[in-house]
């Protein structure tokens, strides 16, 4: 079996990558690194900004996304910290043309199953939140009842005697929480955990322990990303902080919403109506961004070699994905001429 096709460098290889496939998806990250100075490539109808890749309708203006075009970007991220409107806001910063309708987050994909797939009906559809305002933000845009968060009053540090009886017998517990969502939590405490877990064990239902326990909430997770690449290093991720605590109490795993979850891919083939066969998963990460193309059946992964993975990595015999393609650098796309 051959590896990866490398890309960089070479024009005709580059150009048979770019008329291959209509769609192209990428982490909303390695797009932020962008430069702000754009420049187009006539040929296919890219429009290129330093370190991203942006397929646009029209090259010169930077007009919405049309069908005609017969290329489109689709932004998908794992960090739930952030709203879909405020990702658009951000790459609209960097001079990247997009529209919120073109950003899919994990908090937007965990929101859309709990409205359109688990569809829990009242009282018992309230969703106890262990994450950030983007979470917050994207359950709204859903008309999803929610505590937790953000709110200050499950920021509090330690525990008295009173949080922890009124705990187990259920009495501090809201008794219209169905779901327990999980995502990356940058004010995680043994409060907010001791909650979501009483919650997860049915602490809050009323009756005896099988009801307890067939009342249970539904354990959700926005991703299960093990770290956070930030300002050139790696910081905890929502799954090796909040959401492994909660399984190992638990001995339960969550459903994933974000990549490499194959409900995602479901989620965001519904909403675009895309052909997968003619679709390409850009990222840097193989055990989210390479394994969620490949498992998504799409047509093609390309790995870029500027973020978490590096070429030895998919190289051992034990890699979890192979990319069909990589680049040095996205920006390598606009071909050598072009560099």
């Amino acid at each position: 079996m051959s590896g990866p096709k490398f890309l960089s460098g070479d024009s005709s290889a580059i150009n048979e990558f770019l008329d291959k496939f209509d769609v192209y998806y990428g982490p909303e990250t390695m797009y932020l690194t962008a430069s702000q100075k754009p420049f187009s490539y006539s040929k296919t109808r890219v429009c290129f900004f330093a370190e991203c890749l942006c397929i646009h309708a029209d090259t010169v203006t930077n007009t919405p996304h049309r069908p005609a075009a017969g290329k489109r970007t689709v932004f998908v991220t794992n960090n739930s910290t952030k709203s879909r409107k405020e990702y658009h806001a951000k790459l609209s910063s960097k001079g990247i043309p997009c529209q919120v309708e073109d950003i899919f987050g994990s908090s937007y994909s965990a929101a859309i199953y709990i409205s359109r797939i688990l569809k829990l009906q009242a009282p018992r559809n309230k969703v106890f939140v262990l994450g950030e305002a983007g979470i917050e933000a994207e359950l709204e845009s859903e008309g999803i009842p929610y505590i937790g968060g953000t709110d200050p009053a499950y920021r509090k540090l330690g525990m008295v005697p009173e949080d922890f009886s009124g705990i187990a017998d259920g009495s501090s517990l809201d008794p219209d929480v169905g779901v327990v969502l999980a995502g990356l939590d940058f004010h995680v405490n043994y409060y907010k955990l001791a909650h979501a877990h009483g919650y997860l064990r049915g602490n809050h239902v009323q009756g005896d322990e099988v009801q307890k326990r067939d009342g249970k909430a539904v354990f959700l997770a926005t991703n299960l990303d093990s770290t956070l690449p930030m300002y050139h290093s790696v910081f905890p991720g929502a799954g090796s902080a909040s959401i492994v605590a909660l399984s190992n109490m638990t001995g339960e795993q969550p459903l994933a919403l974000g990549k490499p979850s194959q409900a995602m891919m479901d989620a965001v083939e519904g909403k675009f109506h895309l052909d997968r066969a003619r679709t390409c998963m850009i990222g840097d990460r193989l055990n989210t961004d390479i394994q969620f193309g490949i498992e998504g059946h799409l047509g093609g992964t390309l790995a870029v070699l500027t973020g978490v993975n590096k070429k030895e990595d998919w190289e051992k015999a034990d890699a979890v994905a192979v990319p069909a393609y990589y680049v040095n650098v996205l920006s390598d796309l606009r071909g050598p001429a072009s560099n």
